[in-house]
């Protein structure tokens, strides 16, 4: 069965507490991005939201930190109450394990994200010490861009290395998750749908969830 991971990136900030609690009975978990305006252009939150957040729902907090340096937040997000960090392996390109120690020795889960444009074998030779893979099947920055195909590939690539080694390592898509999109990302071996638009945007937030969180944990893979 795979699991929901709801975006707070397309919520409404000013509600953000009760959009998060309309979707919180249909998502395995609350997907915070961090960026900081230098690994990619845009600025979003940080250990402050992430506290907030934390005060009003029990599920686990993924900070997906899109930064040009990660490990400088880890001791504030951890404060905060993330459970779990994701870095990019193209912001630490000379060592893209580094951060994954750092966020262990901290009592956090730690993952590793790959852009389009990079292979997903970058991440091979470090999955044994992972929790979880994203994805990224659009540019990272903006929520609301279009699927991109070119990710269905990536994502099948590294099931068949994870299932390949016996390994327990969530492969997590994020970019223009959609129902029709979600399916087929589970159908190449996806176990976590990360969706924004298509659930804060949606006009019942509550609905889209539910239904994106049974394409999550239905029969994915066909």
């Amino acid at each position: 069965m795979g699991k929901l991971a709801a975006s707070i990136l397309s919520a409404d900030f000013a509600r953000l507490g009760d959009e998060v609690k309309l979707v919180e009975p249909h998502a395995d978990m609350i997907h915070v991005d961090v960026m900081d305006g230098h690994f990619v252009p845009v600025l979003s939150i940080g250990p402050v939201v992430v506290a907030s957040l934390r005060a009003v729902t029990d599920r686990p907090l993924h900070g997906h930190l899109m930064v040009d340096r990660p490990v400088t937040l880890f001791d504030e997000l951890r404060s905060a109450g993330t459970d779990i960090v994701t870095t990019h392996v193209e912001a630490s390109p000379d060592d893209p394990l580094a951060p994954v120690k750092e966020a262990r020795a901290r009592g956090m889960g730690a993952g590793l994200a790959v852009n389009p444009d990079t292979p997903v074998d970058a991440v091979f030779p470090f999955l044994d010490q992972l929790d979880t893979v994203i994805v990224m099947s659009v540019h990272p920055g903006w929520a609301g861009q279009p699927f991109l195909e070119s990710s269905l590939p990536k994502v099948e690539r590294l099931r068949a290395e994870i299932d390949r080694r016996g390994l327990s390592v969530d492969i997590e898509v994020d970019g223009g998750i959609n129902l029709e999109s979600g399916k087929r990302c589970m159908e190449a071996g996806a176990s976590v749908l990360a969706a924004a638009s298509s659930i804060f945007k949606a006009e019942d937030p509550a609905a889209a969830a539910a239904a994106l969180a049974q394409v999550a944990r239905g029969d994915g893979r066909g």
